[in-house]
């Protein structure tokens, strides 16, 4: 009986929501097209982010109907590299055949507004920010001027944080001055003990491409303690790669200690090749929260990271290979996010786990990698993947004169080079980096999503 009435009601719930689909598909007013919008493009296409159009009005919207009807229609746009067939994620940006199909019809029709009382109010959105209005905006004391060589430039930046007292961080947003040059960010929360350091502003504020003896850099930018030591350094707490925005855990995840002496060094920033001189004036977003009771541990498996890639990571001219990676994991843990990483020659990507009964756990799938679009895929709940279960990386790349973005014609021998030399956009890399937690009781019910 009790199997009947679920069925009955799942009839119900799915024959409502073809209704209501057939509905929309039928009116295809701004009316049903605005909340798509709204909700998958205008984020990105908006003042001040990655979006070259702004979709902030009808008015905006109207006037590039056909060219929003093709991105979505080959599937473009909304830029969402993981199949979401294989694993789902939070704040998934890809649309449903029901929604393209409306956002068609609509267009055909000639974009008819509708009853404008019943469209939704644009959602209210922080310019300079992803992700709403910062506690406070932490800046570069002076410009950095990157030469439009058409060359790689690496530099190292420091970000003194003045504050009226010890407290916590929830995460920092970088907001790159130049998004299409920005490659990767990653940056160093440095909090000086009590009475080890008085003054965090003296001294030089960055360094451009040359650069390996640390201690004469960081003398240099009066980043050591006074007594000559080296500070704690709190690794990855800034981060930024094409199209990635911080991962907003809920309270009591993750977090820093911040004391009222404290900069960010960002000790790796890499701008891709540009043939226009420019000046780098980019910020940081500091978010305020509670004091962690979890803090997130983040590792990698591939280059710089726990495992070997076999064969060895060496692309061919003209050819499409295949790697791999693997790793066992020591303990249970409670993996939280995923984010691969590969260059321009990526073609594809492919990462599971195989528990030791045989079991295999879906953790992405990209089938058509997008150097453009290198997300921090958070899952709906944590993935339990108990002690002695193997993680598995494959990635794909493609150094053939058919892959659009190869740097190089003709193709030639690409590896992921040594030291700095490995991050330029003209040698590969192939990581696949996670974030997770030691497993505890009931995190497989804990709600991501949930802030």
């Amino acid at each position: 009986m009790r199997s009947s009435l679920l069925f009955i009601s799942t009839l119900f719930f799915l024959s409502c929501q073809e209704s209501k689909q057939k509905e929309a598909l039928k009116e295809a007013t701004f009316v049903e097209v605005a909340p798509i919008i709204y909700k998958n493009c205008t984020p990105c296409h908006r003042a001040g982010e990655s979006g070259p159009i702004e979709f902030t009005s009808y008015e905006a919207i109207k006037k590039n109907a056909n060219k929003i009807k093709f991105v979505t229609q080959t599937r473009y746009m909304p830029p969402w590299p993981a199949d979401a067939s294989y694993t789902h994620f939070i704040n998934e940006r890809a649309l449903t055949k029901e929604e393209i199909d409306l956002i068609k019809t609509w267009v055909d029709k000639g974009a008819p507004k509708g009853d404008e009382s019943k469209i939704i109010s644009l959602p209210q959105f922080y310019t300079g920010s992803f992700l709403g209005k910062p506690d406070t905006v932490i800046r570069y004391l002076k410009p950095v001027p990157i030469k439009g060589n058409g060359a790689d430039h690496f530099y190292i930046v420091k970000l003194p944080m003045q504050l009226a007292k010890d407290t916590f961080v929830r995460y920092f947003e970088f907001v790159p001055n130049h998004r299409k040059l920005a490659h990767h960010i990653n940056g160093h929360l440095i909090s000086y003990e009590t009475g080890k350091k008085k003054d965090i502003v003296t001294g030089i504020t960055h360094a451009l491409d040359d650069f390996s003896d640390y201690k004469e850099l960081f003398t240099q930018m009066n980043i050591l303690n006074d007594d000559g030591t080296f500070p704690v350094l709190n690794p990855n707490t800034v981060y930024f790669l094409p199209g990635y925005s911080p991962v907003n855990y809920p309270d009591g995840i993750g977090g820093y200690k911040t004391n009222k002496t404290s900069l960010v060094l960002l000790k790796n920033i890499h701008y891709g090749p540009s043939n226009i001189d420019v000046l780098d004036s980019s910020y940081i977003n500091v978010f305020y929260g509670p004091k962690p009771k979890r803090p997130i541990i983040e590792t990698q498996l591939g280059t710089f990271g726990i495992s070997k890639i076999e064969p060895e990571l060496i692309l061919l001219p003209n050819k499409i290979q295949t790697f791999h990676t693997q790793a066992a994991l020591p303990i249970d843990i409670s993996l939280l996010s995923v984010n691969p990483h590969l260059h321009l020659l990526g073609k594809s990507f492919l990462a599971f786990a195989i528990q030791q009964n045989g079991d295999t756990i879906p953790l992405i799938k990209i089938n058509k990698w997008d150097f453009r679009w290198q997300y921090y895929y958070t899952y709906e709940h944590p993935i339990i993947i108990k002690a002695g279960t193997v993680i598995h990386a494959y990635a794909t790349f493609d150094n053939t004169d058919k892959n659009p973005f190869n740097p190089n014609h003709p193709p030639k021998v690409v590896t992921q080079g040594e030291g700095v030399r490995s991050m330029q956009t003209t040698e590969e890399m192939f990581q696949f980096i996670f974030s997770y937690l030691p497993y505890q009781p009931r995190d497989e019910k804990m709600d991501l999503n949930k802030k």
